[in-house]
């Protein structure tokens, strides 16, 4: 008896455990009366708590990791091996995120209102195209009826009903319904011993077009037409004879509009394939993608990720970064916040962020041009008196200098930085001002080095299609990290030199701000009725779109000369270099 209550006695101080089989290499399903892990308590892996929400770890991970007893030694697995490893991708995976995906510093979004002035420039194109479409001759022979159709041409084209809509993810999709086309082309009839030529006017009705065209970008980070599919039909047509034999020719015409129709539906398609493929895509190659925007920096506008398309917006994510044309290969982290646009009722918005400003100053700091010096004459005849009269002290203790001129060297000591809030753009400077005398046929003498910062007010503006900024000194502080007592004497220069640099220094920043940097927009696009945003972080210039050009006439400029493939079906053809085949 006393055994049997010291068994039952260890039964309920130590419980069985629970029958889990031990787990094979592969952490496989959880099974039913496996134990996990949910913030530090054991939970049955029937348990309803979700799966990665609220710290519990997937039960794939989870159903390997067993909790020992009091007293039981811990035993290891490879499947234990394999849980941490889970765990730590789990861990990572936020971060790896976040790395995979790197902000762009310029962003643009059209609208459906953008899209639908598009629509109409572009179903310009189309007609223009369809108008050109070539049909080989045909000619055949039905009995002792014998036909050749030659010098088929397009007359007219009424496309009733268009559309050019979004369709997610990275498609644009155009459909032209119930058009008409209407062809003039040349007969040559011979039926028994009767022989007639002349020409035949017919009309296709009930013209349906559907095409799907796919947007990425292409190696050198442009917007690409990747790829068309389309689909084209004619749900009747008709022709009307004339001349002799015309009622013999209207009971035969079946042969000849049956060819027709088919000849003119296949041409349909693979002509706005090379309307697409090529033409439209030599129109995209004057998206700027990395030039030169003045002697010493550029710009790099590659697109980051293919083109995003939701139902009513598409999305252009741009790298937006300066460099110096001394390092052209230089790239730099963008750690700046994200351009969130969520407006849409303009045509076109495009968003900036810190980024972009921090590398253009950036690029010119590395470029070496943030920097000025004024000497002799150059410097004003009224900062020159207060600053001898600063440094008199000094200087007379150099007799033999007192004549000689002064120098002043004004030079950034670190990249400027931009801050955009929503009340406003600030650019914060911070530079070393040294000023000397210059005695003739000897070394400089240094009077004082002292540090300056300043912060100046960017108004940033859209014209046409170049973003220029217009800058302005807000504040202006000088003082000397040698002693107070010198910070305390340069207290009086504070307003000269402030004077100085509004009459000098903002001149000349402003005018190489002048000429702006190019939106990354095709050519013959601009903007008009700009207004500009600015939001915490970045700022937006919702914009109308204009055509400056039409497509055809930048597209004449920059046409590829065709090859022996009139219309290839997948990919554009080489260009010929031989002008003449125009």
């Amino acid at each position: 008896m006393l055994a049997a209550s010291r068994a039952r006695r260890d039964t309920d101080l130590h419980p069985p455990r629970p029958s889990v089989p031990l787990s094979p290499p592969s952490c496989g399903p959880a099974r039913s009366g496996n134990w996990g892990i949910y913030k530090g308590r054991r939970t049955p892996a029937s348990s309803k708590e979700t799966p990665g929400a609220g710290g519990v770890l997937p039960l794939s991970c989870l159903h390997v990791i067993q909790l020992p007893y009091a007293g039981e030694p811990k035993k290891s697995s490879l499947c234990e091996m394999a849980a941490g490893s889970c765990l730590l991708l789990l861990l990572l995976l936020p971060w790896l995120v976040t790395a995979s995906h790197s902000p762009p510093g310029c962003k643009i979004r059209i609208t459906s209102k953008g899209l639908d002035l598009v629509k109409q420039e572009g179903l310009r194109f189309v007609e223009q195209e369809l108008q050109n479409i070539t049909i080989s001759d045909l000619h055949g022979k039905e009995g002792q009826f014998h036909y050749n159709i030659s010098q088929v041409r397009v007359t007219d084209l009424q496309l009733a009903s268009s559309d050019l809509n979004f369709q997610p993810q990275q498609h644009l999709a155009f459909n032209i319904n119930n058009a008409s086309i209407s062809l003039r082309f040349r007969r040559q009839l011979l039926y028994w011993f009767f022989y007639d030529i002349g020409s035949i006017n017919a009309s296709a009705d009930g013209v349906q077009i559907h095409t799907v065209l796919r947007l990425a970008k292409d190696e050198a980070g442009r917007p690409k037409i990747s790829n068309i599919t389309c689909n084209a039909s004619i749900a009747r047509m008709h022709a009307g004879f004339s001349g002799t034999l015309r009622k013999v020719y209207e009971f035969l015409s079946t042969f000849i509009i049956t060819g027709m129709r088919y000849l003119l539906s296949q041409q349909i398609c693979p002509s706005l394939e090379h309307a697409s493929l090529v033409l439209l895509n030599s129109l995209l190659d004057t998206v700027p993608v990395r030039n030169y925007v003045d002697e010493h920096i550029g710009i790099d506008y590659s697109l980051l990720r293919d083109p995003s398309v939701s139902s009513d917006t598409l999305d252009l994510d741009f790298k937006g970064m300066f460099f110096p044309r001394v390092r052209e290969d230089q790239e730099l982290e963008n750690h700046a916040v994200e351009p969130v646009i969520k407006e849409t009722e303009r045509m076109v918005y495009v968003a900036f962020s810190e980024y972009f400003f921090d590398s253009a100053m950036l690029a010119y700091f590395q470029a070496g041009v943030l920097n000025i010096e004024l000497q002799g004459e150059k410097v004003p005849k009224d900062l020159e008196v207060l600053l001898r009269a600063t440094f008199f002290g000094t200087i007379f203790m150099l007799s033999p200098s007192v004549d000689a001129p002064l120098r002043l060297v004004l030079q950034v000591s670190a990249p400027p930085r931009c801050t955009i809030k929503p009340l406003g753009t600030s650019v914060s400077v911070s530079a070393f001002l040294n000023i000397s005398l210059v005695p003739p046929d000897r070394p400089p003498v240094q009077l004082s080095s002292m540090t300056v910062e300043t912060k100046l007010s960017a108004k940033v503006f859209l014209q046409g299609k170049a973003l220029r900024v217009q800058l302005d000194l807000r504040r202006f502080r000088i003082y000397s990290k040698q002693s107070a007592l010198e910070s305390l004497a340069l207290f009086s220069l504070q307003a000269p030199l402030k004077t100085l640099l509004q009459l000098t220094i903002m001149p000349i920043l402003n005018e190489r701000t002048k000429k702006g940097v190019q939106i990354p927009l095709p050519e013959g696009m601009d903007f008009t009725r700009e207004v500009v945003t600015n939001h915490a972080g970045f700022l937006t210039v919702g914009a109308d779109l204009h055509f400056s050009k039409g497509l055809r006439e930048v597209i004449d400029k920059y046409r590829p000369v065709p090859t022996a493939a009139a219309y290839p079906s997948s990919q554009p053809a080489e260009p010929s270099l031989d002008p003449g085949s125009l």
